[in-house]
């Protein structure tokens, strides 16, 4: 832990910390004067806000900070427990072995996380001045340091909370807001009190006599001494990290002009040395995200893990782990079937967190349905984007679960899902097998145990106008009546249908959009009278039920024969939903890889070229859109041909389904010559140049253009030869195979 709290478990004298020796506990501490500082100890999270900080949460607060919610959340995270020791108890062999302190790291954390700018800004330069001054170190004594970091966070922690808003972003400046936190510091440290900022009764100083020195020091900073100071010290050690003719304007900084120029060269270089270096490091994750996921896999709970603390980095890297992901699952499913696990990491992305009952491998039919009941909410009169059909098929994959589940054995459960089954299946074009699953219902034998589950209104997609007009003369109906009979609004069975009768009615609505032969009229006539008579026959009808029935006499009255092609029956409609979702979801991972792109390219644009069609370019390819893809990787070639920097695509087999055969074909045989290039991801990955190459020349090469298109292609293919270094195999075997297609067709 770096920088941790001086707050230890017992009484003991020095500066009023708390000590407390429990039981024999391994402790290992690393340190070398090599390193950067830090502390690796072993730590114990403790969930509850200790009693020797009682007063801090409700201690009182001039200026609001931090504010109540700030205060709630640092409680509720609670501390830790480290294994570490006082240093006076350093020469006790059982105390060196056994002593706990308290660590606050995790308050601090979200407390400088509220800080304003300016805030944050002068903690930096407060703990640079200290460490370049070495007031932290002891002349006499090493061990004894007069001062530490964990002091000038103290200094800053109860400035935050002592000082107005207004302090700080006044007309002062930055050097005068220094000056003044040390001349505070320095008294502190005369009056040898500097108290803990979350225990209050604890002293950070034990040693008077080893810090009167360095209070004299800091309480003769001035002004001006402190700003020439970070000029000399702190501006020039930065600019020399810079460029020749950024470092040179620092020589003459005679006026304040000239060193605001020079300064602002220095943040100008830095700033953009920071994009370059943000960028490698996102391309990093590039990779260590995809790898990470072929290794290991992914369950629900790892899956919000994921999602958690990425969010925490960048949002941007939310969206590319979600097409990792989707594309992960379609991997799976397609090559060992799309079961329970799957199932659930896939509900996690659509933000259903998946409890830990649904681990179990008893999941009951009720509890398959519930899962897809709120599916089906999510995406419930919304447009069918890639996302919501993604949903829709999940949710079927959902219902099929609930009836191959042991205990569906219930009329009620079996009839709900097949109503639901048919309604998305109605959805999404596959009339005839929304049909078979209607008739499935209006078989059953018992519908007196269907009363026990009804069609929730509020889960339905968008089935017409009709059904969305039954809802709302329900509602108005249900007020309606309320009024009148001056009665409290129940409207809990109002947005409901009979599972059968809805069941009827979507066999009806399913027939009359279907293919139909010349006994179409008569079939829904015949139909229509046993929907007729079952809603007779029922004793207490919902209001919808009804409105649902006079819909479905208009429905018929106004029937038209329609002569479109008919809906073939899908014997295995399981298998069939498992290929349909694979495809939904590589078309959802395509369109999340898209938007990672443009925020790359919004984010490091300044600094890389990035083209943001690549994906869009091979899905299109993928589907037989050859013109479009053509249009998009020319396009992509022409720019990336005199790009500084190479962007990366990946080979894992989460994206392999993505490729052509040809490309996958020499990244197996690549990994079948070295199996530890995998390892070193460089090998196998292709650049953005590489794929957009290959994708020209395949897409010329079906479109049959003219010999001259292709000995344009055959030439940047050359360029790009020379752009790779000869260690980047995948790209280099990728490129010769491009020009020997070329050739092959030129000569032939």
């Amino acid at each position: 832990m770096r920088d941790s709290s001086k707050s230890y478990l017992s009484k003991g004298s020095y500066s009023g910390d708390v000590y407390e020796s429990h039981g024999p506990a391994a402790v290992t501490v690393h340190s070398s004067p090599w390193l950067l500082s830090c502390d690796s100890v072993h730590c114990v999270r403790c969930l509850v806000w200790p009693p020797q900080a009682d007063d801090w949460p409700t201690r009182h607060r001039k200026y609001g900070w931090p504010d109540t919610a700030t205060v709630d959340r640092v409680v509720s995270n609670g501390c830790d427990v480290v294994g570490a020791v006082h240093r006076q108890c350093r020469q006790h062999e059982w105390m060196d072995d056994c002593q706990w302190r308290l660590s606050f790291s995790r308050a601090e954390i979200s407390l400088i996380n509220s800080w304003m700018p300016v805030q944050q800004i002068v903690y930096h330069m407060l703990r640079v001045f200290i460490k370049t001054e070495r007031l932290t170190d002891s002349a006499d004594n090493f061990e004894a340091k007069p001062l530490s970091n964990y002091h000038i966070k103290t200094l800053m922690l109860w400035a935050c909370e002592r000082k107005s808003r207004s302090w700080w972003t006044d007309d002062s400046t930055l050097v005068s807001i220094c000056v003044q936190l040390l001349h505070s510091l320095g008294g502190r440290l005369t009056e040898a009190q500097c108290r803990h900022y979350f225990i209050s009764n604890c002293n950070l100083i034990d040693n008077p006599c080893n810090v009167a020195n360095v209070g004299g020091q800091l309480m003769s900073v001035d002004a001006t001494w402190l700003s020439k100071w970070f000029v000399d010290k702190y501006i020039r050690k930065c600019s020399e990290l810079c460029p020749d003719n950024v470092s040179r304007l620092l020589d003459d900084a005679s006026t304040s002009s000239k060193l605001r120029n020079a300064v602002s060269a220095v943040v100008a270089w830095r700033l953009h040395n920071t994009q370059v270096e943000l960028w490698d490091a996102f391309e990093s994750v590039n990779h260590l995200i995809p790898s990470t996921v072929y290794r290991y896999s992914l369950s629900a709970r790892s899956c919000v893990r994921w999602l958690t603390e990425l969010a925490k980095i960048d949002s941007c890297l939310s969206v590319y782990f979600t097409a990792v992901a989707f594309l992960h699952i379609a991997h799976r499913s397609s090559r060992h079937g799309l079961n329970d696990n799957l199932m659930d990491t896939l509900a996690t992305l659509f933000g259903q967190v998946v409890h830990r009952r649904y681990y179990s491998n008893t999941s009951t039919s009720l509890l398959s349905l519930d899962r897809a009941a709120k599916l089906m909410k999510v995406v419930a009169n919304k447009s069918l984007s890639t996302m919501s059909l993604t949903a829709i098929e999940l949710s079927k994959a959902y219902l099929y679960r609930a009836l191959r589940c042991k205990d569906c054995d219930s009329d009620s459960i079996c009839c709900l899902a097949n109503v639901y089954l048919a309604v998305l299946h109605y959805t999404t074009g596959q009339c005839q097998t929304a049909i078979d699953h209607c008739t499935l219902v209006m078989r059953s034998q018992d519908h007196l145990q269907c009363s026990s589950h009804v069609v929730q209104g509020e889960l339905l997609p968008k089935i017409d106008d009709g059904i969305d007009n039954v809802l709302g003369l329900a509602v108005f109906y249900q007020h309606v009546r309320t009024a009148a009979l001056n009665q409290k609004c129940q409207t809990q069975s109002v947005s409901v249908y009979t599972t059968e009768l809805f069941a009827y009615y979507l066999h009806l609505k399913c027939l009359s959009v279907a293919v139909c032969m010349q006994q179409t009229l008569d079939l829904l006539t015949d139909e229509f009278r046993d929907y007729e008579s079952r809603i007779s026959a029922t004793e207490q009808p919902f209001i919808s039920d009804v409105l649902l029935f006079v819909l479905s006499c208009r429905l018929l009255k106004h029937h038209k024969p329609s002569w479109q092609q008919s809906h073939q029956l899908v014997l295995n409609p399981a298998e069939h939903t498992t290929s349909i979702l694979v495809e939904c979801l590589q078309n959802s991972a395509v369109e999340h890889l898209e938007a990672y792109r443009q925020m790359e390219a919004r984010d490091f644009g300044s600094v890389v070229t990035i083209v943001t069609t690549d994906f869009e370019a091979l899905y299109t390819y993928k589907r037989g859109d050859y013109q479009r893809c053509l249009q998009l990787s020319t396009q992509n070639v022409r720019t990336l041909l005199c790009a500084l920097c190479l962007t990366d695509i990946p080979t894992f087999p989460e994206f392999a389904q993505l490729l052509d055969d040809d490309i996958v074909s020499l990244t197996a045989l690549t990994l079948l010559a070295n199996p530890k290039c995998r390892d070193a991801v460089r090998y196998v990955c292709i650049t953005q140049l590489t794929l957009s190459l290959y994708l020209m020349t395949q897409c010329q090469l079906k479109l049959r253009h003219p010999v001259t298109s292709l000995a344009q292609t055959f030439y940047y293919t050359k360029v790009a030869q020379r752009r790779h270094p000869i260690d980047w195999t995948l790209d280099r075997l990728v490129l010769r195979m491009i020009a020997r297609k070329i050739l092959t067709y030129i000569t032939s």
